[in-house]
Parts: structure tokens; sequence; C-alpha cells
């Protein structure tokens, strides 16, 4: 099988190379590695190159949302198997990429979601973003019955066919709940495993409590609006 892995990364250069070097450490047969540099102002392009991995550089900074889906652009495009999604700046280990293929590669799961509140190791997020995240876990649950306890990771992988799916359309602002709503009306099969995450390794991150209160009132209406559509893929 044919495996990408996607990093969207905005100013990690002081995250990028250790993080890549992990990921290569694992040793996993048919993993390509890309990075989607998000039009990022320090030396992030300089430091990838020079990691000879795949490489995206963005003209313009379009967020996590249009950084994302433009990995996944590149996996429908070069007939990918699997797509696994990996933050830049640190705090998803590598060492569990192979426990999120698992489920994809023996049980057909669509989306697989590494959380970090199954067991409870490991970094936590900062209390604002514990309130949101258990916030879109009880929306999401409401509206699908399905229990998914870390809504907002970002550390995921998918098949072939949400590859597809996330290629024509992937929202823009904290998709990572919105998206699981998409799929859940369309009835794929998602499911979690544990993980344990770090903090961030260094920088600061972009949301801001500012931010995330606008996200989630924003992420609230377009998960409802989404519950209310009717059309498949």
């Amino acid at each position: 099988m044919k495996i990408l892995l996607v990093i969207p990364a905005y100013n990690e250069q002081d995250n990028i190379v250790e993080l890549i070097n992990n990921i290569k450490k694992i040793g996993i047969e048919n993993l390509d590695i890309l990075v989607v540099n998000d039009c990022s102002s320090d030396k992030t392009q300089l430091m990838c190159s020079e990691l000879r991995v795949d490489i995206i550089n963005l003209p313009c900074n379009l967020g996590i949302g249009g950084a994302v889906q433009t990995g996944y652009k590149f996996a429908h495009n070069n007939d990918y198997d699997i797509a696994i999604q990996v933050d830049g700046d640190g705090q998803h280990r590598p060492e569990y990429i192979e426990k999120l293929l698992q489920p994809i590669i023996e049980r057909n799961v669509d989306l697989v979601i590494g959380s970090r509140y199954i067991k409870k190791e490991g970094f936590q997020s900062t209390f604002l973003r514990r309130v949101g995240i258990n916030y879109f876990s009880k929306l999401l649950f409401t509206l699908t019955g399905q229990l998914i306890t870390d809504p907002t990771s970002g550390f995921r992988a998918c098949n072939k066919r949400v590859i597809e799916i996330f290629s024509k359309r992937y929202p823009v602002d904290y998709p990572e709940p919105e998206s699981i709503m998409y799929l859940k009306r369309n009835m794929y099969v998602i499911e979690e495993i544990p993980v344990v995450m770090k903090s961030r390794g260094s920088g600061t991150s972009s949301i801001t409590p500012f931010k995330s209160m606008y996200y989630m009132l924003k992420v609230s209406m377009a998960i409802m609006i989404d519950k209310l559509r009717r059309e498949t893929v």
C-alpha cells in the first residue's frame, strides 16, 4: 500500500527536523513524507529541502484547513491508499503511526483518530482548549451517537475513499470536528486509538483565547448546518 504522511507546517523551523528524523526512524514500508509549508516566514522551507522530503511551498498562508487539504489533493492525485496527518509542532509522537494504520489495514476503518483522552496520559492541552474539546465531543455525540473523545486531534489517518472526499472538500478553520460530522452523516466508519502527546516543542500556537471562542461558535454552526444536509458524496 502507498502511504503518504502529510505535515502541515507554519514557522516550524525549531520542530520540523526532529519530527521528520523521528518519523524516518520508524522505517514503515512505502511511506512517503510530504511537508506543506504554509508560506512560513522562517527557515522551514530550507530545512525541509535539506532533509530530502517532498515539500509544497504555498504562495500565501491558507491556514490549517487549506494546508491539510493541499496534502490530501497531493495524495489523491498521486493515487495513495492511506494518508496520515501529523502536526508540524512536534506534539504527535511518530511511534503511534503504525497503530493509526492498523484499523484501516485490518478492519477497513475509514478514519482513525489518535486520542489523548482515552487513557489520559501525557500532555492534555491547555485548560481553554480542553473546554473546547469537551464541548465538541458532547456536541458530536448528541448529533451522531458516537463518542469521539478527542474531536480536535490532528493526528489522524484515513483510507483512499476519505482521501478523495477531503481532496474535494475540507473545512477551513478548526477543520477536524466539522470533517467528523460530515463523515458520520455519510455513514463512514470512524475509530479512535489511545495515544500520548507531547507539549509543543517550540514556538507558540496560532490559536489565541479570542480565536478559540470565535472558532467554537463558527464550527458549532457549521456542524449543525451539516447535520441538516441530505446530500451524500
